[in-house]
C-alpha cells in the first residue's frame, strides 16, 4: 500500500532530494511544500500518512505548523517528524532523537533515516 508523505521545508533542493529518494526507495507518494504558511492547506488537500517538517522556516516555524496540526481535528492524528540543522548528528548520538516529546532528524538527512522514521511513525 502506498504511503503518502508530505515534506515541508523552505529549502527547495532538500525537498526535491527527499521526494526523489523516497519515491525511488519504496512505495511512496510524496508531496513537497516550501512555505510553512501553506503546510496546513497542503496537509488538508493531500491527506498524508506522515509529515516531515522543518523546524526553522522564514514565514512560519515548524513549531507553529505542528501546533496548527494538533489543533485541527482533521489533522491532529497525522504523525510528524521534525527535520533540523540546529542539532547535529553527533549531538543525536548523545541526546537521542526526541526533544520535548517530538521526534526529529538532524540535517543532512539520509534516505535510510527517512525510511526508519516513516516505519516507526506510521506503524506505531
Amino acid at each position: 500500500m502506498t504511503k503518502r508523505i508530505l515534506v515541508v521545508d523552505d529549502e527547495v533542493a532538500l525537498t526535491r532530494m527527499v521526494q526523489m529518494n523516497l519515491e525511488r526507495a519504496g512505495d511512496f507518494e510524496v508531496r513537497t511544500e516550501n512555505f510553512g504558511s501553506k503546510a496546513i492547506e497542503a496537509a488538508r488537500e493531500f491527506e498524508p500518512d506522515m509529515i516531515f517538517l522543518d523546524v526553522m522556516m522564514p514565514d512560519k516555524s515548524g513549531d507553529e505548523v505542528a501546533q496548527e496540526l494538533h489543533d485541527d481535528p482533521l489533522l491532529r492524528n497525522i504523525p510528524y517528524v521534525f527535520m533540523t540543522a540546529i542539532v547535529t548528528k553527533d549531538e543525536t548520538d548523545t541526546m537521542g532523537t526526541n526533544i520535548g516529546g517530538n521526534e526529529f532528524l538532524a540535517k543532512p538527512v539520509k534516505t535510510d533515516e527517512l525510511l526508519a522514521a516513516i516505519e516507526k511513525m506510521t506503524n506505531s
